[in-house]
């Protein structure tokens, strides 16, 4: 359906990433709604040319900052996606993680308030850090990070400032925005085994290819930390649920996206990937080969790393709001991913 027709128009930048591609996936899929997708690369999304709803522009967000502000005021609603979120990165490029996720993120809101737009933004669940909270509360867990010398926390600082910085202009000059925190969303797509080779993908995706690649997972201080797992396709749900704001029960609020009944340690994980590999013909041979080996943080991040214990979200605060609640189980995202990649 053309634009024309009086879909809603959504703008992503970063729309060939992995909440991106699905996101745009699911609106095409789901509602008449139109997407502006915008990245420095496509290939994640080129298959949604076909579709008259949609088109794509090659781009640099820092640079091209007058398309970007035509872009802005086109939008119904614009989520900035473009963004580090790999903790390898938070340690080997602290700069460009915050030059990308404060400042140039940072631009865009600044565009939608002077457009006076909607913004949908990606918080993390890595804004509470090391918070005492056994349930972790939009509205009231504290943020607890490292000290300075902890390079992993920069993410973590310029998402929480960006959080702060978006409410003080709802509050001030009366932009119209959510705040999504997301938990540990997986699913095809998070990462690819490039980033894997370089152990810089993110830990479904590394655990697979290391079994198949390495013989051998290396769990970070003994797999003993926990994490909170969602379905990409139940956080895409969350999503529209967000961009509807039927009744406007999602304007100037913060939500946490993730399920807590899929808890699991890292070591739960990864004694799952290999045990469901072992049911794919052509994982099956290195599965049954492949070791855990505990490795420690120094060894496997270099100086700088630093985790949390367990990150588990309340999902009330949504539920109550949107009528949003997450379906699918643990065990089933990892069956469901590591299919993706026996294709």
């Amino acid at each position: 359906m053309d634009a024309s027709t009086g879909g809603k128009k959504v703008l992503i930048l970063g729309a060939n990433g992995f909440i991106g591609t699905h996101l745009t996936e699911k609106i095409l899929a789901d509602t008449d709604w139109r997407v502006d997708a915008f990245d420095r690369a496509e290939e994640s999304v080129a298959g949604y040319r076909r579709d008259t709803r949609y088109s794509f522009t090659k781009g640099d967000i820092f640079t091209d900052d007058e398309w970007l502000k035509d872009a802005v005021a086109k939008a119904d609603a614009v989520l900035p996606l473009a963004g580090i979120a790999k903790p390898a990165y938070y340690i080997r490029k602290p700069l460009w993680t915050f030059e990308l996720d404060f400042e140039q993120n940072l631009k865009i809101v600044r565009m939608c308030v002077d457009a006076k737009k909607r913004v949908v933004f990606p918080s993390t669940s890595e804004v509470y850090g090391m918070s005492g909270d056994d349930e972790l509360l939009e509205d009231e867990s504290p943020l607890v990070v490292g000290p300075v010398t902890k390079s992993r926390w920069i993410y973590s600082c310029s998402k929480q400032m960006m959080d702060r910085i978006i409410v003080a202009y709802g509050e001030e000059h009366g932009l119209d925005y959510t705040l999504f925190r997301p938990f540990n969303w997986v699913g095809p797509r998070l990462d690819n085994f490039e980033d894997a080779k370089e152990r810089t993908a993110r830990s479904i995706t590394q655990m697979i290819y290391d079994v198949l690649h390495r013989g051998e997972i290396s769990l970070v201080g003994g797999g003993e930390n926990r994490r909170s797992f969602l379905w990409v396709g139940d956080a895409t749900d969350a999503l529209l649920a967000i961009l509807r704001n039927e009744g406007g029960r999602a304007s100037r609020q913060i939500f946490n996206v993730g399920n807590p009944a899929n808890n699991a340690s890292i070591r739960d994980l990864a004694e799952t990937v290999v045990r469901i590999m072992r049911e794919f013909p052509a994982f099956e041979a290195a599965a049954r080969e492949a070791v855990l080996k505990d490795v420690t943080p120094e060894a496997y991040y270099k100086e700088g790393y630093q985790d949390m214990r367990n990150r588990v979200p309340s999902v009330e605060k949504i539920k109550k709001a949107l009528g949003w609640t997450p379906k699918v189980g643990f065990e089933e995202i990892v069956r469901r991913t590591v299919a993706y990649f026996a294709k």
